[in-house]
């Protein structure tokens, strides 16, 4: 099955929206074979500002319509706590929203970005997923990753080559309480190297310490904007280091 047969087949859908790559050519796709749906935007504490801008700007470009829905995250019971099981608790509420929202707005068919690269072993949120009848049409018509990204490529849309971007929780190792500050912490911190011209990278939260993580061939810059990294981050962090085992 291809996606113009499953939307043939399924003509009206509310699509669970992030603006990441994924979901990105889904809303495409469904836009283009004429069907019915409406993107949901869930602002919640783990998502970065220009998530939102990014969704925003899509769904302009390919003519959908979007609705932002504010759900608090860390309300969510077993979310600030931090367990492993933390994303299942997280991506259960914020589905359970999207899809009471979608209800109201007379839908009844949920669909996610998910793909067929996407493993279930290391996502434990695609566990809610299967108990909220959540279906994933990339992943049910076989496409990749790789697949998705030469997809949006050709279609033009700017979120082909988008890094991927896990949300800010996953900043914050399991067990230790997260709080609205440390997320702050971690999005100022991200935003900070992203503005210096950093790629495919992140901040992890270590007991106080900013730990960052990117690829070595960045580790130079690292040292050349080294005095400027530590002025800002260490106005939220206790210390400042660079992890010298990611390559």
């Amino acid at each position: 099955m291809d996606l113009q047969t499953f939307f043939t087949e399924n003509p009206r859908a509310a699509i669970a929206f992030s603006g990441g790559v994924d979901s990105a050519y889904l809303l495409y796709a469904a836009a283009r074979a004429g069907a019915d749906v409406c993107a949901y935007y869930v602002q919640a504490e783990f998502q970065p500002a220009f998530e939102r801008r990014d969704a925003e700007r899509l769904a302009r470009d390919v003519g959908a319509r979007l609705r932002v829905l504010e759900v608090s995250a860390l309300c969510a019971p077993g979310v600030r706590e931090n367990p492993p099981e933390r994303c299942y608790f997280c991506k259960k509420a914020i589905f359970t929203a999207i899809s009471a929202a979608a209800r109201e707005d007379g839908h009844t068919l949920l669909l996610d970005g998910t793909n067929a690269s996407d493993s279930a072993a290391d996502r434990p949120g695609m566990r809610a997923l299967r108990e909220l009848s959540v279906r994933s049409p990339l992943r049910e018509c076989a496409l990749t990753k790789a697949e998705i990204r030469e997809l949006s490529r050709a279609a033009g849309l700017f979120t082909w080559d988008k890094p991927a971007y896990a949300c800010l929780a996953t900043r914050i190792p399991a067990g230790e309480v997260i709080t609205p500050e440390k997320l702050a912490a971690t999005e100022r911190a991200e935003d900070y190297l992203f503005s210096l011209g950093f790629t495919d990278f992140r901040v992890r939260y270590a007991a106080g310490a900013a730990k960052i993580q990117l690829p070595a061939a960045q580790w130079a810059r690292i040292a050349e904007n080294r005095t400027e990294i530590l002025n800002y981050l260490r106005q939220d962090y206790s210390a400042v280091t660079l992890d010298l085992e990611v390559r």
